[in-house]
């Protein structure tokens, strides 16, 4: 499925076409970056959510795009 991607003063977020997943990536209090998979009940492939912090953007838009992927 194909995503959309907004930019945010904090971040970014990404909403798959469904509706049904997101994926956040946000600058947290303590300097950090965290990145968090949501997916919803009626989602056709399932709830999950996940999330995850890293010391560096990069490493969290690396994480983004490989839940973004699978």
């Amino acid at each position: 499925m194909d995503w959309t991607h907004e930019e945010r003063d904090d971040g970014a977020v990404w909403s798959r076409s469904d509706r049904n997943a997101f994926v956040r990536l946000r600058h947290t209090a303590d300097d950090r970056w965290a990145v968090t998979l949501d997916r919803l009940e009626q989602a056709p492939d399932g709830e999950t959510y996940r999330h995850e912090t890293f010391e560096e953007r990069e490493a969290a838009e690396r994480q983004a795009e490989e839940w973004r992927s699978a």
